[in-house]
């Protein structure tokens, strides 16, 4: 009996409903698994983590007009808050780097992976290194104008991968740019040559997209 030929018996019949009643079958109930999510997630509604800077103070800051470069060194103190009540957030990648009028003047320091519970509160205090970075002509000028001036305003950008947690279920990966202003002020009264002490004391308020 050829394949064509099972058409006309009974049981070829039966075979081919049940692998189509199967088929309906665990097709609706992916679709129910799915809707199920989706409404939990409506429902819960997670909203973004919320990040502050507490503290920045560049330490090292030397500029070289010969070769348009310039070291530094920074450290910051960042604060991440869940604020939500029913999800929790794996961090599985973070960069922290510093910026001088969008251009990066650090390399970019990993901070340590980890999961923040329903309204947990993390706290990082890395250094930001940077060593022979290349400026353009224009910010050097830049930056060498805001040291004699002894204030300057730099951006400590965090940029990384985040997962959601609602009860035993994880999202797959979303990005997460964070941008934090700092506006620094000379505090230790020299604002005269190379290698003055910036700080920043007022706990500021970062915008965050994920």
């Amino acid at each position: 009996m050829s394949a064509k030929d099972c058409g006309s018996h009974d049981h070829c019949k039966s075979h081919k409903f049940y692998r189509h009643h199967v088929f309906r079958w665990v097709f609706g109930i992916v679709v129910f698994i799915i809707f199920v999510i989706l409404v939990i997630w409506l429902v819960l509604r997670p909203t973004k983590p919320k990040y502050y800077l507490q503290d920045t103070t560049v330490s090292n800051l030397t500029l070289y007009p010969n070769s348009n470069t310039l070291s530094t060194i920074i450290q910051v103190t960042l604060s991440s808050r869940n604020p939500n009540d029913r999800i929790g957030i794996y961090y599985d990648k973070l960069d922290v780097y510093a910026e001088y009028k969008g251009q990066q003047i650090t390399i970019p320091t990993l901070l340590p992976r980890g999961y923040q519970g329903h309204n947990d509160v993390s706290v990082w205090s890395p250094y930001l290194s940077g060593d022979g970075v290349p400026l353009a002509p224009y910010l050097l000028s830049s930056l060498m104008q805001d040291e004699h001036a002894g204030y300057m305003l730099i951006n400590i950008r965090v940029y990384g991968r985040l997962r959601w947690k609602v009860g035993t279920w994880i999202s797959g990966h979303y990005h997460i740019d964070v941008n934090c202003p700092a506006f620094l002020t000379v505090n230790n009264g020299d604002d005269n040559g190379y290698g003055a002490v910036f700080h920043f004391q007022h706990m500021s308020s970062c915008s965050v997209e994920v």
